[in-house]
């Protein structure tokens, strides 16, 4: 079993034991506006996302309903090593679409849940109902300080330790 295996196995195993109250998530999430990539501004990382630069998440609908995803970052620095990974998302909540299970080794699926996002599918916050990991993602590289600090008010309120937040260096050649 090679050591990338073991640690996604490791992972997964670890961030799909959940005891804690379920967090609230967003009202309904349209799915296609939700396709696409998203940027991650910040997280509370996990051990596959320490030392992530330009880290980026992408989704792609699958025919069956489920969502394809691609994550991939430069592994310590800007000039790192390209690292990506293809976790499966399930829709768990047809309703409102905002509770996915985010299977990276079957048959475990770990809690994925859509704790904010704005009217115009800019910026998304993933949250999780122990509270120990969150992703802030903007369509966009980077996003305000006001606006940064009021998703760290929101977490705070939602009942995160907003000091283990940690900014996701982004830097894009946009010519």
């Amino acid at each position: 079993m090679n050591n990338i295996f073991r640690s996604v196995m490791a992972f997964t195993f670890f961030i799909s034991c959940s005891s804690a109250p379920a967090i609230k998530t967003v009202e309904y999430v349209d799915i296609d506006r939700f396709m696409g990539n998203w940027y991650v501004i910040a997280n509370i990382p996990t051990f596959l996302e320490k030392d992530a630069y330009n880290a980026v998440e992408s989704y792609e609908r699958n025919a069956d309903g489920t969502i394809a995803t691609t994550f991939t970052f430069r592994d310590k620095s800007f000039d790192g090593t390209v690292k990506e990974y293809h976790p499966r998302g399930f829709i768990r909540d047809k309703k409102s679409n905002a509770v996915w299970g985010m299977q990276f080794i079957w048959p475990v699926k770990a809690e994925y849940c859509i704790i904010y996002l704005d009217s115009d599918y800019t910026v998304t916050v993933i949250g999780r109902s122990k509270r120990d990991y969150v992703w802030i993602m903007s369509r966009n590289s980077s996003i305000s300080d006001a606006e940064y600090n009021a998703i760290l008010e929101f977490l705070k309120s939602v009942g995160y330790d907003v000091s283990k937040i940690q900014k996701v260096p982004q830097k894009w050649d946009n010519r």
